[in-house]
Protein backbone atom coordinates (compact mmCIF):
# COMPACT_ATOMS: atom_id res chain seq x y z
CA UNK A 1 0.00 0.00 0.00
CA UNK A 2 1.23 3.72 -0.73
CA UNK A 3 1.00 6.34 2.08
CA UNK A 4 0.60 10.15 1.01
CA UNK A 5 2.30 12.94 3.17
CA UNK A 6 1.38 16.33 2.07
CA UNK A 7 3.15 19.60 3.07
CA UNK A 8 3.50 22.96 1.76
CA UNK A 9 0.11 24.66 2.53
CA UNK A 10 -0.69 27.75 4.26
CA UNK A 11 -2.21 31.33 4.48
CA UNK A 12 -0.55 33.61 1.33
CA UNK A 13 -1.78 37.13 -0.34
CA UNK A 14 -3.58 37.01 -3.76
CA UNK A 15 -0.69 37.38 -6.25
CA UNK A 16 1.90 35.27 -4.24
CA UNK A 17 3.02 31.59 -4.72
CA UNK A 18 3.08 28.67 -3.01
CA UNK A 19 4.71 24.97 -3.78
CA UNK A 20 3.02 22.01 -2.40
CA UNK A 21 5.08 18.40 -2.21
CA UNK A 22 3.81 14.87 -1.55
CA UNK A 23 5.92 12.15 -0.87
CA UNK A 24 4.83 8.43 -1.45
CA UNK A 25 6.03 5.68 0.62
CA UNK A 26 5.47 1.76 0.88
CA UNK A 27 5.50 -1.80 -0.73
CA UNK A 28 4.39 -1.17 -4.53
CA UNK A 29 5.56 -2.38 -7.72
CA UNK A 30 4.81 1.09 -9.49
CA UNK A 31 3.43 4.49 -9.51
CA UNK A 32 1.97 4.82 -12.77
CA UNK A 33 0.78 8.38 -11.72
CA UNK A 34 -0.06 11.02 -9.45
CA UNK A 35 -1.69 13.77 -8.80
CA UNK A 36 -3.80 16.90 -6.98
CA UNK A 37 -7.43 17.73 -6.29
CA UNK A 38 -8.73 20.52 -4.20
CA UNK A 39 -11.86 20.68 -2.28
CA UNK A 40 -13.01 24.50 -2.08
CA UNK A 41 -15.31 24.85 1.27
CA UNK A 42 -19.01 23.48 0.51
CA UNK A 43 -17.91 22.32 -2.67
CA UNK A 44 -16.97 18.91 -4.32
CA UNK A 45 -13.53 17.98 -4.81
CA UNK A 46 -12.50 18.70 -8.17
CA UNK A 47 -9.35 18.11 -10.51
CA UNK A 48 -6.04 20.41 -10.41
CA UNK A 49 -3.35 18.55 -12.11
CA UNK A 50 -2.13 15.02 -12.86
CA UNK A 51 1.38 13.81 -14.27
CA UNK A 52 1.97 10.26 -15.05
CA UNK A 53 5.04 8.80 -14.05
CA UNK A 54 5.40 6.15 -16.08
CA UNK A 55 8.18 5.50 -18.66
CA UNK A 56 6.22 4.46 -21.10
CA UNK A 57 3.84 7.42 -20.80
CA UNK A 58 6.76 9.97 -20.78
CA UNK A 59 5.62 12.59 -18.20
CA UNK A 60 2.36 13.88 -19.58
CA UNK A 61 0.68 16.21 -17.98
CA UNK A 62 -3.38 17.46 -17.56
CA UNK A 63 -4.53 20.73 -15.69
CA UNK A 64 -8.21 22.19 -14.98
CA UNK A 65 -8.52 24.92 -16.86
CA UNK A 66 -8.48 27.21 -14.20
CA UNK A 67 -5.31 26.53 -13.17
CA UNK A 68 -3.04 26.52 -16.51
CA UNK A 69 -0.67 29.08 -16.84
CA UNK A 70 -0.57 29.36 -13.17
CA UNK A 71 0.41 26.33 -11.49
CA UNK A 72 3.07 23.64 -12.87
CA UNK A 73 3.10 19.84 -11.45
CA UNK A 74 6.47 18.35 -11.38
CA UNK A 75 7.93 15.11 -10.02
CA UNK A 76 11.12 13.88 -8.57
CA UNK A 77 10.81 9.60 -9.24
CA UNK A 78 14.05 9.33 -7.37
CA UNK A 79 12.11 10.70 -4.21
CA UNK A 80 8.40 9.19 -5.13
CA UNK A 81 7.25 13.05 -4.59
CA UNK A 82 5.04 14.97 -7.11
CA UNK A 83 5.43 18.70 -6.66
CA UNK A 84 2.47 22.10 -7.27
CA UNK A 85 3.82 24.68 -7.78
CA UNK A 86 0.88 27.69 -7.58
CA UNK A 87 1.97 30.75 -8.68
CA UNK A 88 -0.44 34.42 -9.61
CA UNK A 89 -2.68 32.76 -6.42
CA UNK A 90 -6.50 33.90 -6.24
CA UNK A 91 -8.71 33.70 -3.72
CA UNK A 92 -10.90 31.19 -5.18
CA UNK A 93 -7.63 29.18 -5.38
CA UNK A 94 -8.43 28.57 -1.48
CA UNK A 95 -9.05 25.05 -0.99
CA UNK A 96 -7.53 21.76 1.15
CA UNK A 97 -5.57 20.35 -1.56
CA UNK A 98 -5.53 16.60 -1.85
CA UNK A 99 -2.98 14.64 -3.37
CA UNK A 100 -3.28 11.03 -4.75
CA UNK A 101 -1.18 8.19 -6.44
CA UNK A 102 -2.24 5.45 -8.85
CA UNK A 103 -0.49 2.53 -8.06
CA UNK A 104 0.44 -1.13 -8.96
CA UNK A 105 0.53 -3.33 -5.79
CA UNK A 106 3.25 -6.00 -5.90
CA UNK A 107 1.63 -9.38 -5.40
CA UNK A 108 -0.94 -9.81 -6.80
CA UNK A 109 -0.54 -7.05 -9.12
CA UNK A 110 -3.56 -4.73 -8.98
CA UNK A 111 -4.30 -1.18 -9.43
CA UNK A 112 -4.63 0.82 -6.90
CA UNK A 113 -5.89 4.99 -5.78
CA UNK A 114 -4.44 6.41 -2.62
CA UNK A 115 -4.88 9.11 -1.25
CA UNK A 116 -3.05 11.84 0.88
CA UNK A 117 -4.53 13.73 4.02
CA UNK A 118 -5.11 17.06 2.47
CA UNK A 119 -3.26 20.42 3.45
CA UNK A 120 -4.85 23.97 3.37
CA UNK A 121 -4.59 26.93 1.16
CA UNK A 122 -5.66 30.07 1.83
CA UNK A 123 -5.87 32.72 -0.59
CA UNK A 124 -6.73 36.44 1.36
CA UNK A 125 -7.67 39.30 -1.44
Amino acid sequence: QVQLVESGGGLVQAGGSLRLSCAASGRFFSINSMGWYRQPPGEQRELVATLTTTITSGGSTNYADSVKGRFTISRDNAKNTVYLQMNSLKPEDTAVYYCNADYTTIMPTQSRRSWGQGTQVTVSS
